[in-house]
């Protein structure tokens, strides 16, 4: 085992609970470190349940496509744990020996203190971003925003809320507006907030929260929009129509994230001219996020000419989303679709799957291997039926696999394949298919 996964166990054990929602604890330890949460470069905060880490992965293609370095957060890894901490210094994810020293300084200093892992994990990070130089902070929020470890961010340039839906009940609230609140937490006074389409109850939270603070607010569909016109994307605000590229990743709703990306990029004073966007809508990257899986294992278990598809979004708002790429799939070249999924206990399968009622032939659920916390098979099968599919539990992916081939076999022709329910399952795929994030 090697020295990070070490301070990781380590840091796991702080804590009794992985969730304990509070900002004390995170004080009290960048107190100890030094205060660097005020050394930092200019910070862009983003909080939402769906799309943070495309929008945070779309302003970064384009922010290094005009010549900034960029420092990243996000949560959670595919692979590594390493995937979290990007360095604006040279552009890669943190190295080993970088993170171990800054986990070790954070160990020290918290001197055995209750402090959850992602508490002290985000001090580590804090403590990289103000020692590294770059231009600018890309910070995404791990759970809600308002009692987030990362919400210890006084005047950032701009907040960002992605698309609020239903997702970790038992920690944010079991209705829409209470989510929207946590994630509105995130704003502070005068700093604009650029602000994605929204239920009309998690709207109003969110415009209340800004008038509070005079914080100027734009929303998508009212002040700015993005939308597809004859096969490239038009934004378009009160100043300006702006015609770009299609994002390269997957799915109509990257075309509204990158219209987020670019609103807010625009508000920081930070959007370049119109040939640099649209250099960096071409190189955007985003792992795990309807990605085509083309070599590996995996690909060799299944019948010539399927397509496989990775996905890792696990809530009602995501499946709507994959749903829809995956019907646009079937109108351009019809084939069976079928699902494999894992999914974790905190999450809502029935509202995952129901979009795919009628698009899918056949769920095959499996268990996730790197977490403890993944639904078993036999149980996220019952949900999947739920939903109103054919479900049958496997104790394997390959098993689920063969089984597809072995439907796909009788069918006659090659099947669509979407693993999806979880980024704890993309990244043993991943990891498998060696396309680990590098």
């Amino acid at each position: 085992m090697d020295q990070v996964t070490k301070i990781l166990d380590r840091l796991l054990a702080l804590h009794p609970k992985e969730i304990d929602l509070s900002l004390g604890r995170m004080h009290r330890l960048l107190t100890a470190l030094g205060n660097p949460e005020t050394r930092l470069p200019p910070v862009i905060h983003v909080a939402g349940t769906n799309g943070k880490g495309s929008v945070t992965a779309t302003m970064r293609a384009i922010l290094e496509a005009s010549g900034k370095r960029c420092h990243v957060y996000t949560s959670p890894h595919l692979v590594s744990f390493n995937e979290r901490i990007r360095l604006g210094t040279d552009g890669r994810y943190v190295s080993d020996p970088v993170l171990y020293d800054a986990l070790h300084r954070c160990e020290d200093a918290n001197d055995g203190a209750e402090i959850t892992f992602f508490e002290i994990t985000t001090a580590a990070a804090l403590l990289l971003f103000a020692e590294h130089p770059a231009d600018i902070l890309l910070l995404e929020v791990g759970l809600g925003g308002r009692l987030d470890a990362t919400n210890v961010i006084d005047d950032p340039l701009a907040t960002v809320i992605t698309p609020v839906s239903m997702d970790h009940e038992k920690f944010l609230g079991d209705d829409i507006g209470t989510i929207a609140a946590e994630k509105a937490g995130i704003i502070k006074p005068g700093v604009p907030v650029i602000c994605a389409t929204q239920e009309s109850d998690a709207l109003a939270v969110i415009t209340r929260q800004a008038a509070r603070g005079r914080a100027p607010l734009q929303v998508f569909g009212q002040d700015f929009v993005a939308q597809s016109d004859q096969g490239r994307l038009a934004f378009q605000d009160e100043d300006e129509l702006i015609d770009l590229p299609l994002p390269v990743l997957g799915g109509h709703h990257q075309i509204a994230n990158a219209g987020l990306a670019i609103a807010t990029l625009k508000a920081a004073g930070l959007l370049p001219e119109e040939a640099v966007v649209s250099e960096g809508l071409r190189k955007v990257d985003w792992p795990g996020r309807l990605q085509p899986i083309t070599h590996g294992d995996l690909v060799g278990m299944c019948p010539d000419g399927s397509e496989i598809w990775l996905d890792g979004g696990h809530n009602p708002g995501a499946g709507i989303s994959v749903a829809r790429f995956m019907g646009e799939q079937e109108e351009r070249a019809p084939r069976p679709l079928y699902l494999i999924a894992g999914m974790l206990t905190t999450k809502d399968p029935v509202g995952f799957f129901r979009p795919f009622d009628g698009l899918a032939r056949h769920v095959g659920t499996v268990p996730i291997v790197s977490t403890a916390t993944g639904r078993t098979p036999e149980e996220l099968a019952d949900l999947a039926r739920c939903a109103g599919l054919e479900a049958t539990p496997f104790q394997s992916l390959d098993a689920a696999l063969a089984d597809v081939a072995a439907c796909a076999s009788e069918d006659g022709e090659p099947p669509r394949i979407l693993i999806c329910g979880s980024l704890y399952l993309a990244g043993e795929v991943l990891a498998r298919s060696g396309q680990a994030p590098e």
